[in-house]
């Protein structure tokens, strides 16, 4: 698909054809915002599947980086996550008793009880002795504490066995990290386009081996370019951000092409006049870059030379 989009009819009618004998009122060069797309991850690349002067969209995968290794990496931690999983103990054969003496405990307490309770009734009723009864009251007291003494073993060895699993356990999280880490670098190692636009420059190619931060390729909307140009201090207060103006590119030898535009950017401090750069009064040494932003109509080209004209006067 091609970038450059069609013309809008009050574009056409603006875009006329003139001598150039008529004057501007500065100079400068086309620019385009480019990007520049760099490899995210180390690696070989396997396919590269932009050329220069394609056409891409955002999102278009561009270029494969061989994950081998990072595919490698990621099912290692896997297998050591799983190995402290199996690590981990269970409510072993220990465990088991301990409740089950907890559970028999706790029937012989209310086996005494009854028992207590029942000979407490025969002393009501002179059937019983109350050094029976006595007795009875310290078979209850002795159950409890077998109870308590079993309740706080069982109690023991399952904490015992949860300190020991989450010291195993702990070891995970950086494992789990490391993973999510080996992850995200395998999702790196597919380039996508992150911008519409044209290939401007391709550094690399299939076969050779990136790094990160290495540059893949350079990338530009060319449908809005943009004309910096320098004024003078005489200019500047007439200009304001958002003022239309009409930039002048050459059509041939002795005609311009007027295109509508718009003052997106002005500097805020001085500089001297650039060697390449003539503003209207040549005897101006300090000037004032500004961006004038233009919708392309496919013949503004980057470097470019184009000329401003800035509205009349009140």
């Amino acid at each position: 698909m091609n970038i450059l989009r069609s013309v809008p009819i009050a574009l056409l009618l603006l875009t006329s054809c003139s001598s150039k004998e008529n004057h501007y009122d500065a100079s400068g060069t086309f620019e385009a915002e480019e990007v520049i797309v760099s490899s995210e991850t180390s690696g070989r690349i396997l396919q590269f599947l932009a050329e220069e002067g394609e056409t891409l969209d955002a999102g278009d995968t561009v270029v494969y980086i061989d994950t081998t290794a990072l595919y490698l990496q990621a099912r290692q931690l896997s297998s050591s996550r799983n190995a402290l999983q199996e690590k981990t103990a269970e409510e072993g054969p220990l465990l088991r008793m301990l409740q089950q003496q907890k559970e028999l405990n706790k029937t012989q307490v209310q086996a005494a009880e009854r028992e207590r309770d029942r000979v407490a009734k025969l002393v009501r009723e002179d059937a019983a002795t109350q050094k029976q009864l006595q007795d009875m009251e310290t078979q209850v007291a002795m159950a409890h504490q077998q109870l308590i003494l079993s309740e706080r073993q069982l109690e023991q060895q399952r904490s015992a066995l949860q300190t020991q699993n989450r010291s195993i356990l702990s070891e995970s999280t950086p494992l789990q990290l490391k993973e999510e880490q080996v992850s995200e670098q395998l999702r790196r190692a597919t380039v996508r386009n992150p911008v519409q636009g044209t290939v401007l420059t391709v550094y690399a190619r299939a076969g050779e081996v990136t790094a990160p931060g290495k540059a893949l390729y350079k990338i530009a909307d060319l449908r809005d370019m943009i004309l910096r140009a320098y004024v003078s201090g005489d200019q500047l207060p007439a200009l304001r951000i958002g003022q239309k103006l009409t930039v002048l590119v050459d059509r041939n030898k002795d005609e311009y092409v007027s295109l509508p535009a718009t003052l997106s950017w002005i500097s805020d401090k001085a500089e001297f006049t650039p060697k390449t750069i003539q503003t209207k009064d040549e005897r101006t040494q300090l000037v004032y870059a500004v961006k004038i932003r233009v919708k392309n109509n496919g013949i503004i080209k980057i470097g470019m030379y184009g000329e401003v004209r800035f509205p009349a006067k009140p």
